[in-house]
């Protein structure tokens, strides 16, 4: 008896321990894509943002989702994977406006995605 109540304890604990530490690695790479993402939305912003740039980008985010299939659904990934390729296609034709569009898509969606991982009553229920 006393074996079984040490054992789902340590179940208990052991996932609560997973759980911080998948909130944290989803939680500090999704600043991180926001952070490098400002800077280029930025340029975009001031006309100044080259292929280079968003290229840039691709490879950071294509390098971080090699792990993060791990943690959240493909859809998701799939869907920055889109709005991130088309922004590229509209820097690369100098069609601002539009990349920025695009760019703010994606940026809603590394803001958001993170929110659905949180221990909420929303994610609960």
């Amino acid at each position: 008896m006393v074996k079984s109540i040490i054992s789902t304890l340590l179940a208990i604990a052991l996932l609560i321990t997973l759980s911080i530490i998948e909130q944290s690695i989803i939680t500090n790479t999704f600043d991180e894509l926001k952070e490098n993402l400002s800077v280029v939305y930025a340029k975009t912003e001031n006309q100044t943002a080259l292929k280079d740039d968003i290229l840039a980008y691709q490879k950071f985010w294509i390098k971080k989702k090699e792990y993060l299939h791990v943690f959240i659904p493909h859809n998701e990934i799939k869907e920055i994977d889109l709005w991130i390729g088309e922004s590229s296609s509209l820097i690369e034709n100098k069609k601002y406006e539009d990349a920025l569009s695009k760019l703010e898509v994606v940026m809603e969606l590394i803001e958001q995605i993170p929110k659905t991982f949180t221990l909420r009553i929303e994610n609960v229920l």
